[in-house]
């Protein structure tokens, strides 16, 4: 049995005892009430999500797809979607229990971009030319306001994606080359090279982040010579960002060292964040969107591609602009991408720059590999082993967003797909569910990639993973066999009864109704090392002294297991699946679970234990 309400279910049956000028200020006086670690949040592209308006599919602009960027037939254009129709949705979003909506940037973008060919177009948001208004083809300020009044009516919180690494690519370099030029080869002190014209006099490097140094900074041409076209030499807002001299200027990173930080990320203008005017400027940039609009978290793109002197600022910025707001649990992580299941990289660029949490890219390459069989449960135990690497210990640990496939990665099922070569549908899906079942049981913040709930299955990364929830028209996504259902990308995919959408909503009111499953810390109790088998940890939440314990089978084959639990517990209470009737003896239980069956067990501690 579940003890409390889920606090999104608590919410809404207080709000239908109130009238209806109560209800939105309860429903939002809960939600910031919440800390960090209580949420469910869904991940939505909002241009691949709804149509709620056709209007403005073209964003204004004329009815040329090099224009708009709107074409509806290819995987890389605008197809439609926005805030409207996002808004229209919020009863199936929160029909899967979830609490907070995190969606793709919806400032203005950049509408397209890329050599003659090889154009795409900005429905992704990460090309922006202006920061302080919504992209037409998504709506407009007011629609955006409407969407987080909306949610918030709900007790559901809004985390914007944001952007202070780059923008869109407007700048070019007269030399008509983009490699990346290294602060040894092209110091700031000369053009071209050491043995250019000394320029620049009296700047001391990037390193002093005082204003009296950068102000001597007055010529950006020290690596390449940014050149911006007439037609876009004010296309930025605010304005300050039209000027070169706030940029790094030193052509495409590669990904490795300086060009990580330094280097234009594949193009898009590379943003000085050691500049004391951008520092300043970004703060005011995101501070008003936190003033203007209430929003309750930020997820951070390319966060480890910034100085971490920039965060250093940044951070404490946005919190004390949303504690003034009265937000005083304000969720920011940061994007630190990388590809293995470890929490060194995460757990290193958050001590170094000051980032509270951080999207868990270690969580979800384990369970891609111990979900899909490719590797044993052993990884995913040693990785949740390594939570006190974190700064703050394990407790930061349950702050951290997981997630199990996204819009740059590709998507959960395509992962098990390759794992679990030769499989089944039935067996894929099955392996699916482990795979959310992880989530929600284990430690960090469940964040569930729109479609996923709907069986998507991706062909690849990137454009190949934002499949349209709508009626799509791309051949390129309708061509695949989605899991769980008869039905293709072509169709409506809102469908409440998709076995997936079903599981999620059931996970979601078992981890929301449990202390021990929202913010527990872990202590590993049980796993296999070799092949695929089972997995078994005990959750803790030290203030309400609750304990569960969940199991996890990865094998095709039923497995049945004594397993260690604390000495104190005197009896079982089932949450979910296939739990013990009772303690097999003081310290152990006996578990059984099916093929790729997993479950959740309140372990109940006398009184005075």
């Amino acid at each position: 049995m579940i003890r409390t309400l889920p606090i999104a279910l608590a919410t809404m049956l207080a709000a239908c005892s109130l009238t209806a000028q109560e209800a939105v200020p309860q429903a939002t006086a809960d939600l910031r009430a919440r800390p960090v670690t209580d949420e469910v949040i869904y991940f939505v592209l909002p241009d691949r999500f709804a149509n709620g308006d056709a209007a403005n599919d073209l964003g204004g602009y004329e009815d040329d797809r090099l224009v708009s960027g709107y074409d509806p037939t290819h995987k890389g254009f605008y197809h439609g979607g926005d805030l409207k129709g996002l808004t229209e949705k919020l009863d199936y979003i929160q029909g899967m229990g979830v609490t907070a909506i995190w969606f793709a940037p919806i400032f203005k973008n950049k509408p397209v971009q890329g050599p003659k060919g090889d154009e795409s177009a900005g429905y992704h948001g990460y090309w922006v030319t202006d920061f302080t208004q919504v992209d037409p083809h998504f709506g407009s300020n007011d629609d955006f306001k409407a969407f987080v009044d909306a949610a918030h009516a709900r007790g559901m919180k809004v985390y914007m994606d944001i952007i202070t690494n780059h923008t869109a690519d407007v700048i070019r370099y007269a030399e008509d080359q983009y490699q990346y030029r290294n602060k040894g080869d092209y110091p700031y002190s000369t053009r071209g090279g050491p043995d250019g014209d000394r320029i620049n006099q009296g700047f001391a490097g990037d390193g002093d982040p005082s204003e009296a140094n950068w102000a001597r900074l007055t010529d950006p041409g020290f690596a390449y010579t940014p050149v911006v076209p007439e037609a876009e030499k004010d296309v930025k807002v605010p304005a300050w960002l039209n000027n070169p001299i706030y940029y790094h200027n030193r052509g495409d990173s590669f990904w490795i060292g300086e060009s990580s930080v330094y280097g234009d990320f594949v193009g898009l203008d590379d943003l000085a964040t050691e500049h004391p005017r951008v520092v300043a400027g970004m703060i005011e940039i995101f501070g008003s969107w936190i003033d203007r609009f209430g929003i309750d978290g930020f997820r951070i793109d390319t966060a480890k591609h910034v100085n971490p002197q920039f965060w250093q600022a940044f951070v404490p910025a946005m919190l004390e602009r949303a504690e003034a707001k009265g937000i005083p649990n304000f969720h920011i992580f940061g994007e630190i991408a990388y590809e293995s299941p470890d929490a060194v990289t995460s757990a290193r660029v958050m001590a170094d720059s000051g980032l509270p949490y951080a999207l868990d890219m270690g969580f979800a390459k384990a369970a891609q590999l111990v979900a899909s069989g490719a590797q044993p449960p052993r990884v995913m135990a040693e990785f949740l082993e390594q939570d006190s690497i974190y700064p703050g210990g394990p407790a930061t640990a349950t702050g951290l967003p997981t997630f199990l496939g996204n819009h740059d990665f590709g998507r959960f099922s395509m992962f098990v797909r390759q794992g679990a070569s030769g499989a089944s549908q039935e067996e894929l899906l099955e392996r699916v569910k482990l795979g959310h079942a992880m989530m929600f049981l284990l430690r960090g913040v469940p964040t569930i990639y729109y479609g996923d709930e709907q069986g998507f299955i991706s062909d690849g990364n990137d454009q190949l993973a934002r499949e349209d929830m709508f009626p799509s028209r791309v051949d390129f996504y309708n061509d695949n066999d989605l899991l769980g259902t008869d039905k293709t990308t072509a169709d409506d995919n809102f469908n409440a009864s998709h076995p997936l959408y079903r599981l999620i909503a059931d996970l979601a009111a078992v981890r929301l109704g449990n202390p021990a499953l929202t913010r527990g810390l872990s202590t590993i109790r049980a796993f296999d090392h070799e092949g695929p088998g089972l997995l078994a940890v005990e959750r803790r939440d030290a203030d309400s002294g609750r304990r569960v314990l969940v199991a996890f089978n990865t094998s095709g084959e039923p497995v049945t297991r004594n397993i260690e639990i604390d000495y104190r517990a005197e009896g079982i209470e089932v949450l979910l699946g296939n739990c013990p009737g009772s303690i097999a003896a003081p310290g152990a239980v006996t578990v059984a679970l099916p093929a790729f069956g997993f479950a959740a067990c309140e372990l109940i501690v006398g009184e005075g234990n």
